[in-house]
């Protein structure tokens, strides 16, 4: 979540209402993520009480007619009692709305906070939560191919070039494109698939105490792999914010708890070595394009795709471990 682009209090008013939410109260922007634009919104509520929603302006990397796949996904998960925000539909009933060639979504405000170091109470949850919604989506009608794989990392790493990314890291090149080499040569084939969320973050996890309240922004979402996003959910939740230090209590809490309602197959279990390098590998390529060309004056917390880096190397180095040891 981001602001890229300003709305004035004028406009923000006569876009609430479209909506049957009441009036607007008032509209905070979200500085947190990379690649949207995101307000905490305030309304009086249709019945007089109040109600808080989130705002989200579709700025890169989303192309609009991808947007009924991931709004209807919100419905479909949330009538299944997956702990996701609905979406909002307009007084037309639709999904969202534009403003000037940008498409805006007003989705459902969901209580809860993300946990910066989680317990391994509340990563077992997360872990839950994460099989729960694969066999939730197992149904849902609509596909999308997932737009960050390898192919997407190429792309990225090729349009930084070797020395911006050197001026990140010196090692930084030698070790994005060694890897992608190799993952290209050994990605496995045939795994069972689900819509996966892709981007499982702890700050696209909102918590209570140990119960997960809410999985948000599902913008990278998309059919793939069950495994890669336990991949991807524990590269994010397993290790310090840089890095540097993994927890293995984490990990081995996430995996059961994802097995409690999940269990792997033996396939998948063998395959997560390689998934795992590919997740690091997609975080560092996003995160070292878009630390190359945020815009200066954008209110965004950058984030530093070394710590990817450091992951990615972990993993590599560890690359003879069977799944079991490496993740739990």
């Amino acid at each position: 979540m981001a602001v890229y682009t300003h709305l004035g209090a004028e406009e923000m008013a006569e876009l609430i209402g479209h909506f049957d939410v009441g009036t607007l109260v008032s509209a905070k922007g979200i500085a947190e993520g990379v690649s949207n634009s995101n307000w905490l919104i305030e309304t009086t509520g249709s019945d007089g009480a109040g109600a808080r929603f989130i705002l989200t302006m579709y700025e890169f990397r989303i192309d609009t007619a991808e947007l009924p796949y991931f709004l209807a996904l919100l419905d479909h998960l949330a009538a299944k009692g997956c702990p996701v925000p609905r979406t909002i539909h307009d007084r037309q009933g639709q999904l969202y709305r534009t403003i000037g060639d940008k498409a805006v979504a007003l989705i459902e405000y969901l209580p809860g906070v993300s946990v910066s170091q989680p317990t391994p109470d509340q990563a077992r949850a997360v872990g839950e939560a994460l099989a729960r919604l694969h066999l939730a989506a197992a149904d849902f009608p609509m596909t999308r191919a997932n737009a960050m794989d390898l192919v997407e990392s190429r792309r990225l790493l090729e349009s930084c070039g070797e020395a911006p990314l050197a001026e990140i890291d010196p090692a930084l090149p030698s070790l994005a494109f060694s890897q992608l080499d190799e993952l290209e040569r050994l990605w496995p084939q045939d795994l069972p698939q689900s819509v996966i969320h892709a981007d499982l973050f702890p700050d696209n996890v909102l918590m209570l105490g140990n119960v997960v309240t809410g999985l948000i922004d599902f913008y990278f979402s998309c059919n793939g792999f069950c495994a890669y996003d336990v991949a991807v959910t524990h590269a994010a939740w397993c290790f310090s914010p840089d890095g540097q230090s993994f927890d293995a209590r984490i990990s081995m809490a996430l995996l059961d708890g994802y097995e409690t309602v999940r269990p792997l197959s033996s396939d998948e279990l063998k395959a997560l070595p390689i998934l795992a390098r590919a997740a690091c590998l997609r975080f560092l390529a996003s995160r070292a394009y878009d630390w190359i060309n945020t815009p200066a004056d954008a209110l965004v917390a950058k984030k530093d795709p070394r710590a990817f880096g450091h992951r990615l190397e972990r993993f590599y180095a560890n690359a003879e471990w069977t799944p079991v040891l490496m993740l739990r």
